[in-house]
């Protein structure tokens, strides 16, 4: 069985975004996802979240001005005061509203250093976090992106990622496996949801090379689901993609009820 959640912060953009909440619920959501709610007040955030009777599967921290390319602060030296001073605030958030998976984003690589410590530097940031958020039973995760629209991002595949997580040596930390970057980054789809599914903490979906809803690209996305159910994975899977028209049309291919699990057969792709 399939549980799904709607990541608001790319999805019900018809609506300004303390309103996608209610938005989603009537769409027929229990969970939802959402990038660091920059420029947002976080009581209202949360307010508007209970208020709609919404759990939340995972958020970002702070990754800075994605609209501006920003992916994350962890590697830069200048931005470490933002970084840790959001860690706090991050969590407070989750604890209030149940959540216990928080996405950090790592960085692009930056000019005139070398790559060694800026890693070092990310390992250190990322030992840090997870310490605070393993005290409030959180998980932290690290997601690898897709090098064509996030051009010098640290980590654009699962086997560099996951070693790299390795490294830090925190328990509390895990992959976010996001189907449609690594589709563009190396393939094997469902082999290697099969070989790192102990790993994985949170799955993100969206069909390829255009990102739209499942179903309108190359992947065969009633066998990746039939595998994430055969993995174990027992998860949230985000829906996180630019919908081709708007969002509630975007939805046909899922049972109009999205609160109770999904069978793969019944759905329409």
């Amino acid at each position: 069985m399939l549980q799904f959640n709607l990541n608001v912060s790319i999805l019900l953009k018809e609506y300004p975004f303390l309103e996608r909440f209610d938005q989603a619920a009537r769409l027929g959501f229990r969970a939802v996802e959402f990038w660091w709610p920059r420029g947002e007040d976080c009581a209202a955030v949360a307010r508007r979240i209970r208020d709609a009777g919404l759990e939340v599967a995972l958020f970002n921290f702070d990754a800075g001005d994605m609209a501006a390319g920003d992916r994350g602060l962890l590697n830069d030296p200048e931005r470490q005061d933002q970084f840790r001073a959001n860690v706090p605030v991050a969590l407070e958030l989750a604890q209030q509203l149940g959540c216990i998976r928080l996405n950090a984003l790592a960085g692009k690589w930056r000019s005139g250093e070398a790559h060694e410590a800026q890693l070092d530097r990310v390992r250190e940031n990322l030992h840090w976090a997870a310490a605070q958020a393993e005290q409030a039973g959180i998980a932290i995760l690290v997601e690898s992106l897709n090098a064509w629209e996030n051009n010098g991002y640290l980590f654009t595949n699962s086997a560099e990622t996951l070693a790299f997580l390795a490294s830090v040596g925190a328990r509390n930390l895990k992959y976010q496996y996001d189907v449609y970057h690594m589709q563009r980054m190396e393939g094997n789809i469902t082999a290697n949801i099969k070989a790192y599914a102990a790993q994985i903490g949170h799955i993100q979906v969206a069909d390829s090379p255009q990102r739209h809803q499942p179903g309108t690209g190359e992947l065969n996305y009633p066998f990746i689901f039939e595998t994430i159910v055969a993995s174990g994975y027992q998860g949230f899977i985000g829906l996180e993609y630019n919908p081709r028209g708007a969002t509630a049309e975007s939805l046909h291919w899922l049972p109009s009820d999205r609160r109770a699990p999904i069978p793969v057969d019944t759905l329409q792709l």
